[in-house]
């Protein structure tokens, strides 16, 4: 499914891993560090690739094979998250190809442009600061600044109304269902990102978003006058 962009763009909103920025190398080094101290098996890059966008409560689930209730859990997260915090320093995260060009285009034609992420601020923030992008991104909206997080729709009506700008108006690209399902409940403009941190399931033709790329450049064609 494909339709015609909104006229005038007002803005476009970006979610964070897999969508913006491709973070999988930090969480791949911490997974591998944590499962040889803990002499468990290594976890294929592919997995953790895939999980990323599951936040980091489905990474421990992968990599030590538990659920939430195991009493084993809680310590697991709390090390991982206090892994990756330590690593934002020093990140390896890297725009998407083609991505900074994008941001270019849409900063050169006065668009603001923002992120929203189900990734704690904690996180979020310093990691954009760390690729010298928190200075050029119009806003940034957590879990930590609302109600309910994507799918739920307040997320990025906040943002919009931060940006203040119609959400008719407004594109928001993502790489997981909730990120489309959240966009449609905006009533934004959703564009699906093969290139992300895919789930198995659903395929991404049945997320119903508006339209699905393979790459970043074909974003920036659409957006091209």
């Amino acid at each position: 499914m494909s339709k015609a962009l909104p006229t005038p763009v007002a803005g476009v909103l970006f979610d964070l891993d897999g969508t913006l920025l491709d973070t999988a190398a930090d969480f791949a080094a911490i997974v591998q560090q944590m499962t040889e101290q803990a002499s468990r098996p290594a976890i294929a890059f592919a997995a953790i690739h895939q999980t990323v966008s599951n936040g980091a409560r489905a990474l421990v689930e992968l990599a030590f094979g538990i659920q939430s209730d195991h009493p084993e859990f809680q310590e697991r997260l709390d090390s991982l998250l206090a892994l990756y915090a330590e690593r934002i320093v020093n990140t390896k995260a890297t725009l998407y190809p083609g991505m900074d060009a994008l941001l270019q285009h849409l900063e050169n034609s006065g668009i603001p442009w923002g992120v929203v992420t189900n990734k704690p601020d904690r996180f979020s923030r310093p990691l954009l600061q760390s690729l010298g992008l928190m200075a050029r991104c119009n806003t940034l909206i957590c879990p930590d600044h609302v109600t309910h997080s994507k799918p739920h729709p307040e997320p990025l009506l906040l943002a919009c109304q931060q940006l203040n700008i119609d959400p008719h108006h407004t594109i928001y690209v993502g790489d997981h269902p909730r990120d489309i399902d959240a966009g449609r409940a905006a009533n934004m403009f959703t564009i699906a990102v093969r290139y992300g941190y895919l789930p198995t399931t659903p395929a991404v033709e049945q997320w119903q978003a508006d339209l699905i790329v393979d790459s970043v450049e074909q974003i920036r064609q659409r957006l091209l006058p």
